[in-house]
């Protein structure tokens, strides 16, 4: 045997009795039991002896000497009853496409299917619900799950995207119960608020808040919202945000968080005021779609680089950054780097505040404008159009006819060179509006102006809510036209002009 393996069986064989000789001890310390020295595996030697316990049988407040709290408990509960039943989720299926571009140039179309969950609140005893526009937004498939647990099918029956509402109609013939649009003039900051939905799939979920703020903006095109402390999530979007009195103030819109990729609530949430969707729903269910008034003015706020550049320093107002030909401003004299003081008896504090007062306008009406221009108060009238009217007029040729609808949709987009793909939810809760370019073919006519990773949320003023929508639009605009896109980059708002593709020989 070698002499090295004798030792360390040597070693071995005094470890192992030094370790039988503590072990056998330690047994015999213990009371003779291996049991007690081992930890976790001690216990009584016997039988079992109940323990002695006593629990209190007294609150430690009595009812009376918290009257306002059980006041409080008992209404916010008898709130809920009365509000919940006009709640439902929202589940939608439906297919997305995505329009890609090979090495050559050619137009390719992927489609995958899509599921989607929201809340909506039930309106009218016929059985009409108001939603969010994203949450239905490219789905062909609604169907809405009540308080009571019964599903049935849902239809369409308008949509405001710019607002980010619709109108669905419940197929079934329940006796309805629908919850009353408050006036959300009279919201004020502070007040309690509770909002209504089906966060994460999970079903009726209400939390309470205050409102944390008025008048915040997403975007620069969407009204002033409501923003909120109540709990918001993923799921939520559509549902009522009601006062104490159980009226809907507002619709739950968005939640603002900075991981994109995982939105949580951060204790700001946002609402679309009541005031605003009821405009919205009286015009759908009257006309099939939404009315806004139009001035045709490009704008922005007036930042220092703005009051610098054009030597103004009033108080407030909104700068014209350039006029649509043939608008509403054009016909009123609207110059660029005018600043929008005033409309119509109303100061304007901002771009968005402007914007929001031009939507609300009666198309037909006569506003009155009134306006700074180098160092002189001015007073212009604007007869406002529908905005939907004014938007198409530049796919028209001067004689008031259609042009280039003999030319081949998919030859025009080659020739632009954009491929796009929807939104995300993460990106469509976070408000944005869209198509987002992925990429953009070489030697196109996009090439050099457009860049990956580009929102393209307008064509020619017109909005686009997804990347379908943005290829309808391209291809009809510039198979006859210069185009202009409206494009979101590096979180700012910038205007590209794509050539017209020219005609093939």
């Amino acid at each position: 045997m070698n002499p090295g393996f004798r030792r360390l069986l040597a070693l071995a064989s005094v470890f192992a009795i030094a370790f039988l000789s503590v072990t056998a001890l330690r047994v015999w310390q213990s009371g003779g039991s291996w049991r007690n020295w081992i930890p976790g595996l001690a216990a009584k030697s016997g039988p079992f002896t109940p323990e002695k316990f006593t629990l209190p049988e007294k609150s430690p407040l009595n009812l009376k000497d918290t009257e306002l709290l059980t006041r409080l408990n008992d209404e916010y509960a008898l709130l809920t009853e009365a509000v919940v039943p006009s709640v439902i989720s929202i589940d939608t299926a439906g297919i997305r496409t995505e329009r890609l571009l090979d090495g050559w140039g050619r137009s390719q179309i992927r489609r995958y299917p899509t599921q989607g969950q929201g809340s909506g609140v039930i309106v009218t005893k016929e059985g009409h619900a108001i939603t969010n526009h994203h949450v239905i937004a490219g789905q062909q498939k609604i169907q809405v799950t009540l308080h009571n647990g019964k599903t049935y099918p849902a239809t369409l029956i308008g949509e405001d995207s710019l607002l980010d509402i619709a109108v669905l109609k419940i197929e079934g013939a329940e006796p309805f119960v629908p919850l009353k649009l408050g006036d959300s003039s009279q919201v004020r900051v502070g007040q309690l608020v509770f909002a209504i939905g089906n966060p994460f799939g999970l079903g009726e979920t209400v939390t309470q808040g205050i409102v944390s703020a008025k008048e915040r903006s997403l975007s620069d095109n969407q009204r002033d919202l409501f923003q909120t402390d109540a709990a918001i999530n993923p799921g939520n979007s559509g549902g009522p945000l009601v006062n104490l009195r159980g009226e809907i103030i507002g619709i739950n819109a968005a939640i603002y968080s900075k991981d994109r990729e995982n939105p949580g609530f951060q204790g700001v949430g946002f609402s679309i005021p009541s005031n605003d969707v009821k405009d919205a729903l009286f015009q759908i269910l009257e006309r099939g779609r939404p009315i806004r008034g139009y001035l045709g003015v490009q704008m922005r706020d007036l930042d220092p680089a703005v009051r610098s550049a054009i030597n103004y320093d009033g108080p407030t107002g909104a700068a014209v950054l350039g006029v649509s030909p043939g608008s509403p401003a054009e016909g009123a004299g609207l110059q660029p780097w005018d600043v929008v003081l005033n409309y119509d008896g109303e100061t304007i504090h901002s771009t968005s505040h402007l914007i929001g007062l031009v939507q609300r306008s009666r198309v037909g009406q006569t506003a009155t404008l009134k306006i700074w221009r180098r160092g002189e108060t001015l007073e212009l009238k604007a007869h406002i159009t529908e905005s939907t009217a004014s938007e198409n007029e530049g796919l028209k040729s001067g004689d008031g006819k259609t042009q280039g609808g003999t030319r081949d949709p998919d030859r025009v987009l080659q020739r632009i060179g954009i491929g796009a793909r929807d939104l995300s939810l993460q990106e469509i809760l976070r408000g944005f509006r869209g198509a987002v370019v992925t990429q953009v073919n070489p030697k196109s006519l996009a090439e050099g102006l457009v860049e990956p990773g580009d929102l393209i949320f307008a064509v020619n003023q017109a909005p686009v809510a997804n990347a379908n929508e943005l290829s309808i639009h391209l291809a009809a605009s510039a198979a006859v036209q210069d185009t202009n896109l409206q494009i979101l980059r590096g979180g700012k708002q910038i205007s590209v002009k794509l050539p017209a593709v020219p005609k093939e020989q």
